[in-house]
Order: structure tokens, then sequence, then C-alpha cells
């Protein structure tokens, strides 16, 4: 079983990760945002590609779910702390980190360029 320790202990030991607020929820980014923590610690969002996510949610329904309305559709996933490992956590968040640092490489690429 995962927590809110877990996810921001993992989610601060990947390169580049800042933490900031962002409304109600803590937000980990590097380029851009790719992993949320709600404040009651019990959930948490990540950015996966949205094949990503409709495989977790077919495999796990009960740890991972789109997020509702658009954000959903373009990959958000709320994961439930209490029903994953935290190998499976690390899992999800080096995932959506890395897809957050490809953004991250490919603005570099552009402004060399």
């Amino acid at each position: 079983m995962a927590s809110s320790h877990d996810f921001r202990r993992i989610a601060m030991s990947l390169e580049g990760t800042r933490e900031a607020p962002h409304f109600d929820r803590a937000a980990f980014k590097v380029a851009r945002i790719y992993a949320t923590l709600a404040a009651d610690g019990r959930t948490a969002n990540v950015k996966f590609a949205p094949e990503e996510q409709a495989f977790k949610s077919m495999m796990a329904p009960q740890a991972f779910a789109p997020v509702p309305n658009a954000w959903g559709r373009q990959g958000w996933t709320t994961i439930l702390l209490a029903a994953i490992d935290v190998s499976e956590l690390r899992d999800a968040l080096e995932t959506a980190w890395r897809h957050a640092t490809k953004k991250k490489t490919a603005k570099k690429n552009k402004c060399t360029n």
C-alpha cells in the first residue's frame, strides 16, 4: 500500500522535479506538471499517454481511473494510493516524469536550432 509520503519521496527523487501549489493540490513538475497529490493524501493524478491510461485502468480498475472530462481524455489518471504498492507507484511516476522530460528536451532542441 502506497502513501502520500511515498508519493512525495519518489516524485522528488526524479531529476529536476519541483513541488509547487496547484489549486487545492501539490503539483510536481519538470518542464510541465506531470503529477499532482490531493490535499488529503489519498489520491494522486498522473499524466499518462492515453493508451497507457487505458491499459492501467483496464488492468487495475480499483487503483487507476481516468480523470473525468477533457483532462482524462488527455491522459490524466487518478490513482487511489491505498490500492497500489510502492513499486507500482514508482513505475507510474517515472512514466509520467519521462513524458514531461521529453517535452522539456523538445523545447531545448527548438531553442538551439
